[in-house]
C-alpha cells in the first residue's frame, strides 16, 4: 500500500471511529433525558455520566442545546425508519405496517416520543421544525398507500394531519394508560383513518377513499 491510501484508509478508520463515538454519546443522552429533564442536566452531569471529558460533548455538539437536538433528530430518524418501512407492501398492508410501526416505537421509546410530539423544551422552534418533519413523513407515507402518490392537494393533505395529530394525543394517552393492547389500538387507528379518508372523499372527489376505506367496501 503506497503513502496515498495509507493516508486515506486511516482518514477512513479515524471517521468510522468519530462515527461510531457520537453515536455511542447520543445513545448515552437519550437515556439520560429519558429518566432527566432538560434543565437538571449540566454538561458536567452529562460528561461523568458518559464518563467522557466535558470537551468531548463540545467537540461533538457545540453545546448542551446540540446535543439535545441531536439526540431528538436520532430519535425521529429512528421512528419514521419504523413507520415508514415496507414500501413494496401492497397499499393496506402498508397503512397496517405503518401504525404498527409508529405505535411500536412509542411503546418501546416513550420519553424520545414525549419529546418529538410535544415540541420539546418549552416553545422551542428548532423541535418543532423537527415534529413538523416527522408529520410530513408521516402523511407522505400514508398518501402514498392511498392514493399512490405524496403531492397531494391542500384538502387531503389537511383531513391527513388532522388525523396525524389525533394519533399523536391518542398514542401519548395509550402509552400513559396502556388499557388495549398494541393490535386492537392499530386497528382502532386504521378504522379512524378510513373515516377521515371518506370525509376527503366527500371535500374532494378527486382523492376517492381505497376501497378498504369505502362504506360500500
Amino acid at each position: 500500500m503506497n503513502l496515498p491510501q495509507q493516508r486515506a484508509a486511516t482518514q477512513v478508520r479515524r471517521t468510522e471511529r468519530s462515527t461510531a463515538r457520537r453515536a455511542e454519546l447520543i445513545a448515552i443522552g437519550r437515556k439520560l433525558f429519558a429518566d432527566t429533564s432538560y434543565d437538571a442536566l449540566s454538561m458536567d452531569d452529562i460528561a461523568r455520566h458518559a464518563r467522557v471529558a466535558k470537551g468531548l460533548i463540545y467537540y461533538y455538539f457545540r453545546s448542551k442545546r446540540g446535543y439535545y437536538l441531536a439526540i431528538i433528530q436520532d430519535s425521529v430518524a429512528e421512528l419514521v425508519t419504523s413507520a415508514a418501512g415496507g414500501l413494496r407492501l401492497p397499499a393496506v398492508d402498508r397503512v397496517h405496517r405503518t401504525i404498527d410501526g409508529y405505535l411500536r416505537y412509542a411503546e418501546n421509546h416513550q420519553a424520545a416520543y414525549r419529546t418529538i410530539v410535544s415540541g420539546g423544551v418549552g416553545f422551542d422552534t428548532e423541535v418543532h421544525a423537527i415534529r413538523d418533519g416527522v408529520r410530513e413523513a408521516i402523511i407522505a407515507t400514508i398518501a402514498e398507500g392511498a392514493y399512490g402518490r405524496a403531492d397531494i392537494a391542500p384538502a387531503a393533505r389537511m383531513g391527513l394531519l388532522a388525523w396525524v395529530c389525533s394519533v399523536e394525543g391518542a398514542t401519548l394517552a395509550w402509552t400513559d394508560r396502556p388499557e388495549l393492547a398494541r393490535d386492537t389500538m392499530r386497528e382502532l387507528l386504521v378504522k379512524t383513518l378510513g373515516g377521515a379518508l371518506r370525509a376527503i372523499e366527500e371535500l374532494d372527489p378527486a382523492y376517492p377513499a381505497p376501497p378498504p376505506a369505502r362504506r360500500d367496501g
